[in-house]
C-alpha cells in the first residue's frame, strides 16, 4: 500500500468514526469502489489506534475527571452525582460488549454484503431523521446528574448493532439518545466518550486475528493511516461538537439515504 492510499483510508476513518455515517460501511466499500486492496487487520488496527488517541487527547480532562469520580465510589462507598456519568458509560459499555459477542457471528457472515450495507445506511438514516425531529432542542444533562440504567442500557445495546456495516456506531447511539430525550449536544458528547472503550475493546478482540494471521507487516502505511486518522478525527470531534446543536442530524440522515441508494445503483 502506498502513502496516498493510506492517507485516503486515514481521512475516511477519522471522519466517519465520529460522524453518524458509518465508518465500517465506507471502509468496507472503498476497496470495491476504488479497486483498492483490502488493507488488512494490521492497518485497520492502526487507524483505530489513531481515532482512540484523538478521543484521549481531546477529552483528556473529562477522562481524568471520570477516573477520579469512579475512584471516589471506593472511598465514599456510594455513587455520587459526580460519579453518575462514568457509571452510565460503564453500563452502556458492558451492554455493548455482551450483545456484540452474541451477534458477532451473524454480523460477519451476513452483514458485509453491499446490499446489506445499503439497507442499513438507508434504514438508520430514516430513523436518525425521525429521532432528531422528535428530540428536544434544549440542552440537557440527564447522564451527568444521576445513574440512569435504562437509558445507559439502551444506548449500549444500540451501539452494539453498529457491528453491522452501514449502521454507524455514533449514528446508532445518537439516534436512540435523541429518541430518549437527550439533547443534541449531550447525545454527541456521550457518544464520543462512549466510543473510547469500544474502540479499545475492538482492538483487543482483533489482536488474536493479527497474531494468528500470516500478513506481512508494512510499518509505513500503518503509521501514515494512524497519524492521519488521529488528526482528522481530532478536528472532526472539535467541529462536530460545535456545530451539532445548530446543524442537527438531518443532513447526515439525507447523506446516508443517498449513499445507500448509490450503493444499490453502483454495486
Amino acid at each position: 500500500m502506498n502513502w496516498i492510499t493510506a492517507t485516503i483510508y486515514g481521512i475516511i476513518q477519522g471522519l466517519t468514526e465520529f460522524l453518524p455515517v458509518s465508518s465500517s460501511g465506507h471502509l468496507a466499500l472503498l476497496p470495491k469502489i476504488m479497486e483498492f486492496k483490502d488493507p488488512g487487520v494490521l492497518f485497520d488496527l492502526s487507524m483505530h489506534v489513531g481515532t482512540a488517541v484523538a478521543i484521549i487527547v481531546y477529552f483528556h480532562k473529562d477522562l481524568l475527571m471520570m477516573t477520579k469520580n469512579l475512584l471516589s465510589i471506593l472511598t465514599e462507598r456510594r455513587i455520587t452525582e459526580q460519579s453518575s456519568y462514568p457509571v452510565n458509560v460503564i453500563i452502556s459499555t458492558v451492554a455493548t460488549l455482551i450483545l456484540v459477542l452474541l451477534i458477532k457471528g451473524p454480523a460477519m457472515k451476513f452483514g458485509r454484503t453491499p446490499s446489506m450495507i445499503g439497507i442499513n445506511l438507508i434504514a438508520f438514516g430514516i430513523l436518525m431523521f425521525i429521532s432528531d425531529f422528535r428530540g428536544t432542542k434544549v440542552d440537557t444533562d440527564y447522564m451527568y446528574t444521576k445513574v440512569r440504567p435504562g437509558k445507559a442500557l439502551m444506548i449500549g445495546l444500540f451501539q452494539a448493532i453498529a457491528i453491522f456495516p452501514g449502521v454507524s456506531r455514533s449514528g446508532s447511539t445518537l439516534t436512540i439518545s435523541r429518541f430518549m430525550g437527550l439533547s443534541r449536544t449531550e447525545s454527541t458528547r456521550y457518544s464520543f466518550l462512549l466510543s473510547l472503550p469500544i474502540i479499545i475493546g475492538g482492538f483487543i478482540l482483533k489482536l488474536p486475528e493479527m497474531m494468528n494471521g500470516e500478513q506481512s507487516f508494512d510499518l509505513a502505511p500503518c503509521l501514515v493511516g494512524g497519524l492521519i486518522s488521529f488528526i482528522v478525527g481530532f478536528i472532526t470531534i472539535h467541529y462536530f461538537l460545535k456545530l451539532i446543536q445548530k446543524l442537527g442530524l438531518a443532513v447526515f440522515a439525507f447523506y446516508r439515504v443517498i449513499l445507500g441508494a448509490l450503493i444499490f445503483w453502483i454495486l
